[in-house]
């Protein structure tokens, strides 16, 4: 029986707190759907990129939302990589909507499968791992941590899958989450794939949080703030046999509740520019300078022109109001002006 050992501080009281007050006041929020579908694209595209960056994919984020744009038929690691990840959270996001996701271990096995698909060979992917692994220290070029034996792997994940639903409705799903996310890393389960395995699969936990707008959300992105502290903080040193009954979750909870309060203060930021109400709400003309540039990435106003029938001022004026709320940029000048979204649009 899997039963961790951790303590309610002060500090992770107050950071579980502080998280519910966001969550609370972010689902209190309404946003044009068509700005949804924007940050819902872009917050998908910096999971992707801040997962895959966490173990050690070269690609900026500027090379990763190019690779999701246009899909390149000849592809290397890295971009399969890139590709892989943000199908299966794609995946998972559109089952959380229609809220027919179901968390349990087979699903879990799927997200192995999906992120090592063309990575490794396929009995090694949508399966517990078959040989030992040890987690090595770059740094020092040694070894520092011995996960569990191959013969113990499945008795350890069902373990920490019944701990998971047993508690699910005596537990705050904040800690639930944390205490999935460090355990699975400790029992480093499959040859690969480990970590964005643990993320995606800790994504859904979160979602049951409750927060309506959890697919804008990419806690991921704080771990690639500094990957040496998500890797100290996350991981454990030794060998598994030796250390597992001494284990406390305690610290690693604090920094994970941390990061997700600055996770949700970053997209309360964005959103804070597309809240709709009478000075921020979008006209059908404006939705069509948005629907241009989908289409065309970007528009002119002699296009905008074409579209509508407004005189250039109040044109200008429609070109400013989207320019003021973030959505959209001006680029050029005099008569070579367009534009197209802002990067975080």
């Amino acid at each position: 029986m899997f039963t961790p050992k951790y303590t309610i501080t002060n500090k992770l009281l107050e950071n579980i707190k502080k998280i519910n007050k966001l969550v609370i006041e972010l689902n209190l929020r309404h946003f044009p759907n068509v700005v949804l579908v924007e940050l819902q694209k872009n917050a998908e595209a910096v999971s992707t990129y801040a997962s895959t960056s966490i173990e050690g994919n070269p690609l900026p984020l500027t090379d990763v939302k190019q690779i999701l744009k246009t899909k390149p038929q000849n592809i290397r690691a890295s971009e399969q990589e890139v590709l892989n990840y943000n199908e299966i959270l794609k995946e998972i996001n559109l089952k959380l909507k229609k809220g027919t996701l179901t968390f349990n271990l087979k699903f879990i096995l799927l997200i192995q499968k999906k992120v090592t698909e063309n990575l490794l060979p396929k009995f090694q992917s949508g399966k517990f791992r078959s040989n030992p692994v040890f987690v090595n220290d770059p740094r020092l070029q040694k070894t520092i941590y011995w996960p569990p034996e191959i013969i113990d792997v499945s008795k350890l994940i069902n373990d920490l899958m019944s701990f998971i639903n047993i508690n699910k409705k005596s537990i705050d799903p904040l800690i639930l989450a944390g205490i999935f996310h460090k355990q699975m890393v400790i029992i480093h389960p499959f040859m690969d794939g480990n970590g964005r395995t643990t993320r995606l699969a800790t994504k859904i936990l979160l979602a049951e949080m409750g927060l309506d707008t959890f697919n804008l959300f990419s806690f991921e992105n704080y771990y690639n703030k500094n990957v040496s502290k998500y890797f100290e903080m996350v991981g454990v040193r030794g060998n598994y046999y030796e250390i597992y009954k001494t284990l406390d979750f305690t610290t690693w909870l604090e920094y994970f509740t941390d990061g997700t309060i600055d996770e949700l203060l970053r997209v309360e930021k964005i959103l804070s520019n597309r809240e709709v109400n009478p000075q921020k709400q979008l006209q059908p003309y404006h939705y069509k300078i948005i629907a241009h540039i989908k289409k065309n990435g970007f528009i002119r106003d002699r296009s905008y022109g074409k579209l509508v029938k407004r005189a250039r001022a109040t044109r200008h004026l429609d070109f400013k109001k989207l320019i003021d709320l973030g959505l959209i940029e001006m680029k050029g000048g005099s008569k070579a002006t367009y534009y197209v979204f802002r990067d975080n649009f």
